[in-house]
């Protein structure tokens, strides 16, 4: 059975999606069987796998509205060696429609169900928002993995996060927990950094993951090469971390 993972933060412009994709890259090179949801309107996981989001005639919207289902939807990142539940602007109008819907925020679990058996990790892109997407996305997973810089502001929305994870535990997915706080764009040089850094450790404990995601420019450089970092420059300090984060996740979750 698939491990089901949200990648997920209200705060925009936090590495969500450079997490996503690059643990999928990460794990896939680690020998597991991935499939990364893209549910984003914006679809920049699937262009950074390498997949156009115009010309894909099956998305994460028909298969949330009904019309497909993920076997037929998904396309392989030939570049990362996971597959792709892809996403392009149409999902924008999926949160209108799906409201009309019986049981609207877990049409995505039902739908990974029927898939459950090709994979080990299913990980999902959600939106920077708590929305009906977002929501389906946490309703699907059995945990959340937060990326997050060390900063003040991201302390404040990481308290925001928490209270609407342990809403959806209490209300939509009682199998939903915090898996572990990713330190991404990290800067050794600047104080405010650590200081974030050892408040997190002090009040998350283990919660924390070991491995730290470096602020990288060859990360940053991927997307346009429509290839996810780990791919892009294997030697790179972001994407040896990366690889080292995904080793992680398997050894926490073989922990479980």
């Amino acid at each position: 059975m698939a491990k089901i993972f949200a990648i997920a933060n209200q705060k925009g412009g936090v590495g969500k999606t450079t997490t996503a994709v690059n643990l999928a890259a990460a794990l896939a090179k680690l020998g597991q069987r991935v499939l990364l949801i893209d549910l984003d309107p914006q679809g920049n996981a699937t262009m950074g796998s390498g997949i156009d989001k115009r010309s894909i005639r099956r998305s994460v919207y028909q298969v949330l509205i009904g019309m497909s289902d993920i076997a037929e939807a998904r396309v392989r990142s030939e570049a990362g060696g996971y597959d792709v539940l892809p996403a392009n602007r149409e999902l924008a109008g999926a949160e209108i429609e799906l409201v009309d819907f019986e049981e609207r925020e877990t049409r995505l679990k039902d739908a990974i169900h029927a898939v459950d058996a090709d994979y080990d990790f299913v990980l999902i892109d959600a939106p920077p928002a708590l929305s009906l997407l977002t929501l389906n996305g946490l309703c699907a997973a059995h945990g959340v993995v937060i990326p997050m810089q060390c900063e003040y502001y991201a302390l404040e929305g990481l308290s925001d996060l928490v209270a609407t994870i342990k809403t959806v535990h209490a209300n939509l997915n009682t199998n939903l927990k915090v898996i572990g706080l990713l330190r991404v764009m990290y800067d050794p040089r600047m104080t405010l950094s650590q200081q974030v850094s050892a408040q997190l450790e002090q009040h998350f404990g283990d919660k924390v993951f070991k491995a730290v995601i470096p602020r990288n420019i060859r990360l940053a450089e991927a997307p346009s090469h429509g290839l996810p970092g780990v791919i892009f420059d294997p030697e790179s300090k972001g994407a040896k971390a990366y690889v080292e984060f995904g080793a992680e996740m398997i050894r926490r979750i073989s922990a479980l």
